[in-house]
């Protein structure tokens, strides 16, 4: 089997990306900062790019990448990469969402106090030769108000410590209903609200049309008197001309910010000659644990996708949280295993897939299982190229209508299960199956019969009159073949009806064998199945 071939063009921390050196499936090489024209020299044949900040992956980049499918950001944002072009190709693109969480939030921290106390420039001043205690009187983070907009891993952390020292925390995020926000702690409110109430104000959101300027001269206007403002979150966050200018009129008390709208701050910055503002150049996740964590993080999910051919953090994928697809565990191989089982016993074109759920499904569950199932009925078929985001977009243009219900009963003696149909020119034809305990997986049923099949290896599916004779027949004829059965599962709703024969065997059969059993007495259609 070739390695995965995985290109570094950025520093990060190589004791992280350990695991991928000893990995014995990938070649791993590292290029920091390489010349435009070796780069493109590098990307040829490249399975994998990682990169932090300073890489541009632009569309262009990508087009010379042919086979290219995963990108890796070591850290949170993918502001420098194409992510539009990305998707287009099929290329996932992930990023290392929670390695930064613990930094960022300590680093807010830091921040704060530093405003609260005057922290840098007290230092300046003794290291300048004086001792001016009078003129750096601070405030105490207790008892005051903070608020948090953005409700997520930083901010969770962020207000968490907050509370610590005793401060009131309100805060805003449009995911995060009334109900959860107030089991936080958090006073829920409008982001005016917030500005208007708060003595403090951190900011984690993500940037984006949305949210630019969310920091504007307006919400600087209608800010309580004194508040003192954090951001360690997109610089774009914060109008700074409107900033520089509050801090400048004293309607803020002060700010600190980690972040800004371009980077290095330019020395034309207004924010350069403001006062009472504390700057520090993208410190939020540099330590040296996070960065660790970034790199190990990053590794884990390439061994990932070396081996099983998923993205979970995939973030051009709408609708998959990795937690919920981590929590999915053996049900994501399963669905994947259910549509490649099915497609291989197809008759006719595909003109609709449908997934049922029946049991104890969450919602959030169905749509990540959906894309994987309908992954493994379009890769037999389209090949490599098919990947949890290009599928939906591939069933698109061959006019496969894709659906999903979902039935909070199961009636087949288990908890849950999950049938996937093909509508053919030739009629339906289903699937189904569950996962009996953990590395347990089970095809249930094969249309409307009942089997207990391991969805795994070579098969051999076997339609067949029930009748005596048959099972003796099929196997007499793969022995003279020199074909090993490793298993056989057989399935029928009624005596002398249509049945069903699942046999997992160790080698390949021949077409000119397969044909010989379709016109063996009662066998009514065989298909050859690989996992």
């Amino acid at each position: 089997m070739s390695k995965l071939k995985v290109l570094v063009t950025d520093k990060i921390d190589p004791e992280g990306l350990k695991l991928l050196k000893d990995h014995p499936g990938i070649d791993l090489r590292c290029e920091v900062a390489p010349k435009p024209e070796a780069l493109e020299k590098f990307l040829a044949g490249v399975g994998v790019w990682l990169v932090r900040s300073e890489t541009k992956v632009t569309a262009d980049w990508i087009g010379k990448a042919p086979a290219l499918r995963l990108i890796g950001r070591a850290g949170v944002g993918v502001d420098n990469i194409d992510l539009a072009a990305a998707t287009r190709r099929g290329i996932a693109v992930i990023n290392a969402p929670a390695a930064n969480t613990l930094a960022a939030a300590e680093h807010t921290l830091a921040l704060m106090l530093a405003l609260a106390r005057h922290v840098p420039q007290a230092d300046a001043s003794v290291k300048a030769g004086r001792w001016e205690r009078g003129k750096f009187l601070g405030v105490e983070l207790y008892g005051k108000t903070l608020g948090v907009v953005g409700l997520g891993r930083i901010g969770r952390e962020v207000l968490r410590r907050a509370q610590a020292f005793g401060m009131k925390v309100v805060g805003h995020d449009p995911f995060v209903s009334d109900a959860q926000a107030r089991e936080l702690g958090v006073e829920p409110m409008s982001v005016a609200e917030v500005f208007a109430r708060a003595d403090f104000v951190t900011l984690h959101v993500p940037g984006g049309d949305k949210t630019k300027h969310l920091v504007s001269a307006e919400a600087l206007r209608t800010a309580k008197s004194g508040l003192r403002l954090v951001n360690c979150a997109r610089g774009e966050l914060v109008d700074e001309q409107a900033l520089a200018e509050a801090l400048k009129n004293g309607r803020l008390a002060g700010a600190a910010l980690d972040v800004f709208s371009a980077e290095p701050l330019p020395a034309e910055s207004p924010l350069r000659g403001a006062p009472n503002l504390i700057l520090t150049p993208h410190l939020g996740a540099s330590t040296v644990e996070a960065q660790s964590r970034v790199a190990t993080e990053l590794a884990q999910s390439v061994v990932e996708f070396k081996e099983r051919g998923m993205a979970a953090n995939a973030i051009n994928l709408p609708g998959f949280d990795a937690e919920t697809v981590k929590s999915l565990g053996d049900w994501l191989g399963l669905a994947e295993a259910l549509g490649r089982f099915l497609v291989q016993t197809l008759e006719g074109g595909v003109r609709e897939f449908k997934c049922a759920f029946e049991g104890e499904f969450k919602a959030s569950e169905l749509r990540p299982l959906s894309v994987c199932a309908l992954k493994g009925l379009l890769a037999p078929v389209l090949g490599s190229e098919v990947s949890w985001i290009s599928a939906p977009a591939a069933a698109e243009e061959r006019g496969i209508r894709v659906s999903q219900s979902a039935d909070p009963h199961c009636g087949e003696g288990v908890r849950r299960l999950l049938t996937v149909t093909a509508v053919t020119d030739a009629g339906p034809a289903s699937v189904s199956g569950t996962v009996l305990a953990p590395g347990e997986p089970r095809i249930l049923k094969v249309g409307p019969l009942r089997v207990d099949v391991r969805p795994e290896g070579k098969m051999i599916v076997l339609t067949n009159s029930d009748a005596p004779g048959v099972i003796g027949r099929v196997g007499t004829l793969l022995g003279k073949a020199g074909v090993n059965i490793a298993d056989m599962r057989v399935g029928r709703r009624s005596a002398h009806g249509t049945a069903v024969m699942v046999l997992n065997v160790d080698e390949t059969v021949p077409p000119a064998v397969r044909e010989e059993l379709s016109r063996l007495e009662s066998i009514l259609r065989v298909h050859w199945v690989e996992m």
